[in-house]
């Protein structure tokens, strides 16, 4: 890894007084959408617990959780976890948007489940299809461990009844903002895992945000 290339990132991508900006290409707009039309799809709902904690209380109880019990997830939590954390509150002026702020409401962010023990779901990897509220059932099986080992090892990966996995299509976002697209993406990563700490714990949950993967061996464990 180059040790300036994240100091040369910051410097190359500043806005400056006096640039010339340029139009955007409104017929090169990629679609905001992801979806799997050829996979299984499982449609999702939920309702919210009513002994779920007040927001003060969320924010103070919210810590890195690393152990978890070997209980199942409900699907119902499991539902309202994926919309909270990214799911449609409101449509406006064709515009879908979401509980997580995006730069430009262009929501470069794909949410991928490796589902180990949720009630009512077999084991896999999924993807969440945000415009259906739905799951796309990608490939079945036990995963668990090969998602631990492509996170540095990181043995709650392989307890977790759940891991979920962030993508990103950066067309969605280079389209209008061009290379300091890179920061926005970053940042609305940061909203979504924010959004499902936060949830978690208004369920009575525990969760943990981790960075420290290899990438390209993530990228196989969700390859189809």
């Amino acid at each position: 890894m180059v040790d300036h290339v994240g100091d040369d990132f910051q410097k190359l991508t500043k806005y400056k007084r006096g640039q010339q900006w340029m139009p955007l290409d409104w017929s090169s707009k990629p679609e905001i959408y992801k979806t799997y039309p050829e996979h299984k799809t499982i449609p999702l709902e939920f309702n919210v617990p009513e002994e779920a904690k007040s927001f003060s209380e969320i924010l103070q109880k919210r810590k890195s959780v690393r152990n978890f019990s070997e209980q199942s997830l409900t699907l119902n939590d499991l539902s309202f976890l994926l919309w909270a954390s990214t799911g449609v509150v409101r449509v406006n002026r064709d515009y879908a948007f979401r509980t997580a702020p995006s730069a430009g409401a262009l929501y470069p962010i794909e949410t991928y489940l490796v589902a180990k023990k949720v009630e009512n779901l077999p084991s896999g990897i999924y993807h969440y299809n945000i415009a259906s509220n739905a799951l796309e059932e990608l490939k079945l099986g036990d995963f668990s461990e090969a998602v631990t080992h492509a996170a540095l090892e990181q043995d709650m990966c392989n307890h977790a009844p759940v891991t979920f996995v962030w993508s990103a299509i950066f067309s969605r976002s280079k389209w209008k903002y061009k290379q300091r697209a890179y920061r926005y993406v970053y940042l609305d990563a940061g909203h979504i895992a924010e959004n499902l700490a936060l949830a978690a714990v208004s369920l009575g949950l525990g969760s943990c945000q981790i960075g420290a993967i290899f990438d390209d061996e993530v990228n196989q464990v969700n390859r189809c």
